[in-house]
This record gives C-alpha cells, structure tokens and sequence, in this order.
C-alpha cells in the first residue's frame, strides 16, 4: 500500500465501531436535514413535517453524541454562544 493513510474507519468482521457507526448515521441525518431545509425554501412550506422530523432525528443524534462522551452539553453551549456572536456580526437572525 503507498500513500499516507490519514483517517480510516475501525472495522470489525465488516462492521463498523461503536463510535464510528454513530458519526455515519449522523452524517445521513445531518444530509436528510439539509435536504429537508431545501424543500422548504424551494415549496415556502417552512412548518412541514418532514422538517419537524429530521430537525427531531438531528437532535436525537446529537443526545447519542453527548451520553457517547464525545462532547458536553456545556461545550455545546460554549459554541452556541460563540454562533449566536457570529450570527450577531453577520446576519440579521439576531
């Protein structure tokens, strides 16, 4: 094998880890949301539910992501706020 091996997914009898199986299934909801956001601009339909149910997914993978030890709930608040400066700055959301 040539190259540099930079990041790699940790396998096992063809199934993923714990840990990496959770960043995957994230990933797929953090898309299904974007696709969800899209639809909602593109039909000016901004209370839907499809909207509601992958904004609920997200979230209940970001819970997964904390009880996995992988963040805090008050790292997660740290960069709120550190958004919400940003968002003060530069958009007109706040």
């Amino acid at each position: 094998m040539y190259g540099i091996t930079i990041c790699s997914i940790t396998m096992s009898k063809n199934k993923l880890t714990k840990l990496s199986e959770l960043m995957v299934i994230t990933m797929e909801e953090c898309g299904e949301l974007i696709q969800a956001c899209s639809k909602a601009i593109r039909c000016n339909d901004y209370h839907n539910d499809s909207l509601k149910e992958e904004i609920g997914d997200v979230m209940c993978m970001i819970e997964l992501i904390k009880s996995n030890g992988l963040i805090t709930q008050r790292e997660i608040d740290n960069q709120i706020q550190i958004k919400r400066m940003k968002l003060m700055k530069w958009s007109k959301l706040l």
